[in-house]
């Protein structure tokens, strides 16, 4: 009997309502907790067969290309033939994997994989092809990779890029199992940290919907406090068809006490209520007048993913496997086993391939509600969220309001400030409960809130503090964490200071740099870009021209400096037409890729600054689809320039670097044709109108 005709005549239970009563699960949230990468488990990520190598790639790939990166690396160390390794890429049937984050994977997993193909090169050559290779550690010295042979600093085919082109690479909404059925789980359109839950829908419309299957009302773990409704369908055009005929009514709690975020995060406001509780920098400016005062509001914004999430679960004589586009494979897995009351050994989770990631593919959502369902209806099941669902269920930046007030002497900055009220990136409310999270922020505050809130120059004495209110809206991490707006926020105050001072912002910056690194990166971008033999203003008939300059420390240990120059037409609208932008991210093994990632970063940055904004309505994200959240075009892209300054330390990471410089160039770009300086994002191209 073919399954669904089993289901017709199997039970009017399973078609009309699978309801085994809403489950309860833990308040106690799973916590991501890896290991660095060490010898014992990378000699798991290189193995050899039959003349041919099979590199089992130890981090996500979401378009950042580690998978060319990592290949290139191993046929370095391994001295053979780019077409002799084969590149897969991991499930969690091996030793734990720490999550793809904060572009450590090159930094992190050069120097293991390095020692491991040797080890296997060595042993090879004295004739061994079975059995099990010990890795030895040797000194880095003796290892190809650092030594800049094979082809490290070159940039061979890219891993995948045919099958990318040509449709074959797998990523989650594409794999395709027998018998697979499609689900969604349907939420309230409210908060999610608003109590909600469905109390009432019409089964007998939904049962008339050609292709429905079944109703799932326990599916899966809230999403903060959003409790869901399943539906499973034979063919995915039939979900939004049941969901309408469902019609559901929803129990919704009260407006949540924080539902007009920008006052809620006012930094004027909270200041004056009480001492902000974090402090990032502890110095004591003294009192008097400032020079310089300037307070800036950075809204929230989405990862706008291309693809949004999508998870495939077979639930089949107790075991469960999973397919999944997710930056921590293994947290997954301890989630789903941790609220389905499973053995972790009894649940399998394949990674694929993920179209866009951004920090914002950490969490446990669409992989436990394919799971329920697949439970629920005993068959494989495709759960892939809508464009609205990805707006209206994932974590986003969060909103910022910071206050930078600055004071000269004798041309430098001898007093300095920093005050900031966001809501929270490590500690996020979309995996932390608030009671929990009421205990990092007495005694841990927020590092990702934090990130970047420390200036890398010589200010005299200096404070920076911060608060992180639980939101209405889910925040988290997002490329470059805190780094992104704490830097448009401090290089717009040091343009200022410049100013005030009657510098060249240029140079002002480099009198109040210490760090050899950050100077070289800077003076750098200067010569790419003609800083000194261009005008930093100038109009071309009515168009106003203006450049500005910024640069960073990432993580303190790569740097970034950018020079952006804009064109404003009459009517205010803005364009970023020229970026320059210097690097240095110690040893680099694939330098286009490199250069892909600050491209990227600044591409990041123009949004950062002219577009990026998340609306919401009383609490919960308005926003449905690209029209009302917009994200950088391709008309938008300005002239790319990028050169990597050749360091000297090994690799340290640069997926995230030029968070630091790009923001702060373009407003200071626009501060430098306009004479204004913005301080509410996104610029309003109307108030640049003359």
């Amino acid at each position: 009997m073919k399954r669904r005709a089993f289901l017709k005549a199997g039970g009017v239970g399973l078609v009309a309502l699978i309801a085994a009563g809403a489950g309860v699960y833990s308040q106690v949230p799973v916590i991501p907790s890896r290991p660095n990468p060490d010898l014992e488990a990378a000699a798991g990520w290189i193995t050899y067969q039959d003349g041919r190598y099979t590199l089992t790639l130890p981090r996500a790939e979401m378009g950042q290309n580690i998978a060319t990166a990592m290949k290139q690396i191993a046929c370095t160390e391994l001295d053979v033939d780019w077409d002799l390794v084969d590149v897969v890429l991991h499930d969690t049937n091996r030793a734990g994997l720490k999550p793809t984050v904060g572009s450590e994977s090159v930094k992190l997993f050069t120097e293991p994989l390095a020692q491991a193909c040797a080890s296997l090169r060595d042993a090879i050559a004295a004739g061994r092809s079975r059995g099990e290779v010990e890795v030895v550690q040797r000194a880095r010295s003796e290892l190809k990779v650092f030594q800049g042979g094979g082809s490290v600093g070159q940039a061979p085919k890219l891993t995948q890029g045919l099958e990318i082109v040509t449709g074959q690479a797998l990523y989650a909404a594409d794999v395709e199992l027998p018998g697979m059925l499609f689900g969604r789980v349907l939420r309230a359109q409210t908060s999610t940290e608003v109590p909600s839950k469905p109390i009432a829908w019409d089964m007998s419309a939904a049962r008339e919907v050609p292709g429905f299957v079944a109703v799932v009302e326990d599916a899966g773990p809230p999403i903060g406090q959003a409790q869901g409704l399943g539906i499973v369908a034979e063919r995915p055009g039939a979900l939004d068809v049941i969901s309408e005929a469902l019609n559901v009514e929803w129990g919704i709690g009260v407006d949540h006490p924080r539902a007009d975020i920008s006052a809620s995060i006012d930094v004027d406001r909270t200041r004056s209520e009480g001492a902000l509780p974090h402090v990032a920098m502890d110095g004591t400016p003294e009192a008097g007048e400032w020079d310089v005062d300037l307070r800036f509001d950075i809204p929230a914004a989405a990862h706008a993913p291309i693809e949004p999430r999508a998870a495939i679960a077979h639930w089949q004589s107790g075991d469960l496997k999973l397919w999944a586009g997710t930056q921590d494979a293994f947290y997954i897995r301890d989630f789903v086993a941790d609220a389905f009351s499973l053995d972790t050994d009894r649940v399998l989770v394949q990674s694929t391939r993920i179209g866009g990631g951004f920090g914002g593919k950490t969490v446990c959502t669409v992989e436990a509600e394919a799971t329920a369902l697949s439970m629920a209806v005993g068959a494989p099941v495709k759960v892939q969220w809508t464009r609205p669902q990805e707006y209206a269920l994932a974590f986003h930046r969060p909103p910022s309001s910071h206050r930078l007030k600055a004071r000269l002497a004798g041309g430098r900055i001898s007093d300095w400030k920093h005050d900031q009220v966001s809501s929270h990136i490590m500690f996020t409310a979309a995996v932390v409960p608030s009671w929990m999270q009421a205990g990092t922020d007495m005694f841990a505050g927020d590092g990702g809130v934090e990130r970047g809130m420390v200036p890398p120059y010589r200010l005299g004495r200096a404070r920076a503090a911060y608060d992180a209110l639980r939101l209405p809206i889910h925040t988290g991490p997002w490329r470059g964490l805190g780094a992104g707006p704490n830097a448009l926020a401090t290089e717009s105050t040091m343009d200022e200071a410049a100013r005030a001072a009657g510098e060249d912002p240029l140079a002002f910056r480099l009198r109040h740099i210490d760090d050899p690194r950050l100077a070289t990166v800077l003076n750098a971008v200067g010569e790419l870009s003609g800083w000194s033999s261009e005008p930093q203003s100038t109009t071309q008939g009515e168009t106003r021209i203006g450049r500005g300059v910024a640069c960073g420390i990432y993580k303190g240990v790569s740097y970034a400096a950018t020079v952006a120059e804009v064109a404003i037409a009459p009517n205010g609208n803005t364009k970023v037409t020229r970026l320059w932008c210097t690097h240095e991210c110690g040893l680099v093994i694939n330098p286009d890729q490199v250069k892909a990632q600050c491209e990227g970063n600044l591409m990041w940055s123009l949004g950062m600054v002219l577009s990026d904004q998340l609306p919401t309505d009383r609490g919960r994200v308005s926003a449905e689809y690209f029209t009302d959240a917009p994200i950088p075009r391709l008309s938008d892209t300005p002239e790319i320039v990028v050169s990597l300054v050749e360091g000297t330390e090994p690799p340290v990471g640069a997926g995230e670097t030029a968070m630091v410089s790009g923001p702060g160039a373009i407003v200071n770009a626009i501060r430098a044709a306009t004479g204004q300086r913005i301080a509410q994002f996104p610029v309003d191209f109307e108030a640049l109108a003359v």
